[in-house]
């Protein structure tokens, strides 16, 4: 996929540039000081502990379920040929705002230290009520090395609906914001709904499930499923995106054509990663919480954090897959004859309630650094972020108390971009990015 678009990636990247180092000096000025509630310092997670024995290893491993063929044929003849990732952009429908434009209480949302170069807030639309939530982002710079994909440079952020809240047909639910960043100024952007195929592929239902984790490589999307179940990961192909034809509140086939609850598209899985072990706990297999790219590793390698309640006794594991290497397996995971998945890399962090995670080793390194963005244990208010490996762990701090409580509100996922150099993450309320030499600056 290397042609995509690389005649562009300078002329953009220097735009980019531009607009960051304008941006950031204005968002400085909103950044909000932490209340007297969050100052606070809270013990330090440790170094890593390597984990290499297979009682520590086994319970990572997965199992490879993937549609078969003839299903996705099916259901594409039935629904009619797929559309790109360009044609949802195209029909975007809603807009981000800068920072600048957005309220007051949207700002107090995004990190204190290290500020944010750069900020969005989503449709009122799609934040009035709080049923519908952002958790885990992407982008084609981690599912390209140029990028861009096509033509584009795009983040999607994944949003699942509460359980209790909201129509019951609604609950649970899973879908993706497909947005267009080619203009930093006007970001727009356009939902898909994630389903799943039934019936051989003669049907679909909506995910109901939780995506706290999402990484786009190549052209496979792979989410994060609900704590609690054997599926660890599902498997979306982002040349399969599907458009529906009945504007309705039914998710599936329906007298006249196909709905997905008022949604222009919708996006069916091609498989899924099930535990060997059996279902997620505190016990047996871990059960993912944030996932992220790292290209820095030969393979390229799905990084994984398991999600623990914040403050809770129990440590965390961080741990590792290699992508295959095989030209007829695009995004997939390596796996062996038996379509079995095992870690590559795993490690015991001294810390819960992660809600994002990256690995990134710099050129000349020794090894590589693991960045964590977590939940305070009181469960409100700004949450932390730090940088761990084998030899310590170092947070951000801000405030005259030098609080660690300086990262997102309610953070979510993080996102790698090479080409830019860029993080980019979520809080409850915005979208937002900054520089990985920024964040690393805050933690040296």
């Amino acid at each position: 996929m290397k042609h995509r678009g690389r005649h562009r990636r300078r002329r953009r990247g220097a735009a980019l540039r531009a607009v960051l180092t304008g941006t950031a000096l204005a968002l400085t000025a909103a950044a909000t000081l932490i209340s007297a509630s969050q100052a606070e310092v809270t013990e330090g997670p440790g170094a890593l502990k390597p984990l290499t024995s297979p009682a520590d290893t086994g319970p990572l491993r997965l199992q490879e379920d993937l549609v078969p063929a003839r299903a996705l044929d099916r259901l594409t003849a039935a629904m009619g040929r797929p559309v790109g990732v360009d044609a949802v952009l195209r029909s975007a429908d809603r807009g981000l705002r800068e920072a600048a434009d957005c309220s007051s209480g949207d700002r107090a949302s995004l990190p204190v230290a290290p500020a944010a170069a750069r900020a969005y807030c989503w449709d009122p639309a799609d934040t009035a009520g709080d049923a519908w939530r952002p958790a885990s982002v992407t982008t084609s710079g981690a599912a390209d090395d140029d990028g861009v994909w096509g033509t584009h440079r795009v983040v999607l952020a994944g949003w699942t609906h509460s359980t209790t809240a909201g129509r019951p047909a609604e609950r649970g639910l899973a879908r993706v914001a497909f947005v267009d960043a080619d203009d930093p100024a006007h970001l727009a952007y356009r939902w898909v709904l994630l389903v799943v195929p039934v019936d051989g592929g003669r049907d679909y239902r909506g995910l109901a499930s939780g995506i706290s984790g999402m990484v786009w490589y190549e052209n496979k999307l792979l989410v994060t499923t609900t704590a609690g179940g054997a599926d660890a990961l599902y498997v979306y192909d982002l040349d399969r995106i599907q458009r529906t034809t009945v504007d309705g509140p039914a998710i599936g086939r329906v007298p006249g054509g196909w709905s997905a609850d008022g949604y222009r598209y919708v996006l069916p899985a091609v498989g899924s990663y099930r535990y060997t072990d059996g279902r997620c706990s505190s016990s047996g297999p871990p059960c993912p919480g944030a996932l992220a790219l790292d290209r820095g590793t030969a393979p390229d390698s799905l990084v994984a954090a398991e999600w623990t309640a914040p403050g809770a006794d129990r440590h965390a594991r961080l741990w590792r897959y290699a992508f295959s290497t095989d030209p007829a397996r695009p995004g997939l995971l390596a796996t062996d004859t038996r379509g079995r998945a095992d870690a590559v890399e795993a490690f015991r962090t001294r810390t819960g309630g992660i809600r994002g995670v990256l690995s990134y080793r710099p050129a000349g390194a020794d090894r590589a650094s693991w960045y964590v963005g977590r939940l305070p244990a009181s469960q409100d208010g700004h949450g932390g972020l730090w940088r761990q490996d084998t030899e310590g762990a170092r947070p951000a701090r801000c405030g005259a108390d030098a609080s660690d409580r300086c990262w997102a509100r309610e953070t979510g996922s993080l996102s790698y971009w090479p080409a830019t150099g860029e993080v980019w993450s979520l809080s409850d309320r915005m979208l937002f990015a900054l520089p990985l030499a920024d964040l690393d600056h805050s933690l040296d």
